[in-house]
Order: C-alpha cells, then structure tokens, then sequence
C-alpha cells in the first residue's frame, strides 16, 4: 500500500510518499518534500497547493492519503488560512477517488515516538530511524512523513511502545550523530 501523507500549511505544506508493505517487512521511503507557497494572495497559493498536490497523486497513485488534521490555534485568522490549506490539500486528493484518514498530531507523535507530547526533533529521529534514511528529513516534509508513518502503523495495529521509544536512547550519542 502506498500512503501519501500530508502535513498542511498555509505557507508551506509538506507531503511525504512510503510504501507500506505489510507486517513484518519494511517500510519504503518513496519520497517527500516541502511545498513553499510563499507570501503571496491566498488564492495564488491555494492553487499552487492543488496543483501540485494533484501532480503528485498523479505521477505516485498513493492508495490511500493520510492528513494531519487541524488543531485549535490562538489565532483564528490563521486557523482559518491552515483550514483552507487543508481542504484544497484533501480537494486534490480526492478528485482522484482516493481514500482519505485523518489523525490528530497527538496521535500521530504517539504513532511513531511514543509519546504524544514529543518533539519534532524526537519526531525527526524516528523518522530517521523507521525509514532508515541518512538524516532527518526537512521539517514539513518530515511531519508528513510521520503523518504517513502513522497510518501504516495503524494499518498494522502497531505504535511505538516504551520499550522502543525515544526516551530509551542516549540524547547525547544522538545528537553526536545527526
């Protein structure tokens, strides 16, 4: 199965693709990058968003799309700004007929980390580590990534348990070796 995940924003969406191969085998990095919308009219970047969401359904046919769904902010006019940014980001997904999950970014650090307190940096080692990549991804792209994280594991009824997770790890050796 291949999972799209997005991670919303009114300046900068991120999106990351894995494959999800089943239990017991290894999850792929595909790909994933941040899409910078810049500064400019709403609309314009509303349909720089759509577009190129739509252009990386098309060229990836993800099974499924995965999203970060939003959380309350102080400030309304930007909640209002990331909630248009994630309507057009799931408009374009399904224009293509593709199942849509949603997930709470508690839920989804608690997915891949843990714990759904952690932090990014915490969130940007696992990542690291689960898709076994050479260094953390970007930020928004790899808050996507976890996004997609997420759904797979949910598809396998599996998230980090203690044992696994962050807080087992020498902070300090982790950082000597990012």
């Amino acid at each position: 199965m291949k999972i799209l995940g997005i991670d919303p924003g009114s300046r900068t969406t991120g999106y990351g693709i894995i494959q999800f191969q089943g239990p017991n085998k290894p999850l792929v990095f595909i790909e994933a990058a941040a899409i910078k919308l810049g500064q400019g009219e709403m609309a314009e970047r509303l349909a720089t968003l759509f577009d190129t969401i739509n252009d990386v359904v098309t060229q990836h046919k993800p099974d499924v799309v995965a999203v970060e769904q939003v959380f309350v902010h102080k400030s309304v006019t930007s909640a209002l700004k990331l909630g248009q940014a994630r309507g057009v980001a799931i408009c374009a997904a399904a224009r293509h007929n593709i199942p849509l999950v949603e997930y709470a970014p508690r839920r989804i650090k608690q997915a891949v980390v843990g714990s759904g307190g952690a932090e990014k940096s915490q969130v940007g080692h696992m990542i690291k580590v689960l898709l076994n990549l050479k260094e953390c991804p970007q930020a928004d792209a790899g808050d996507a990534l976890a996004v997609a994280l997420c759904h797979a594991h949910t598809q396998m009824g599996y998230t980090v348990s203690k044992k696994d997770s962050w807080r087992h790890y020498d902070r300090k050796t982790l950082r000597e070796t990012d």
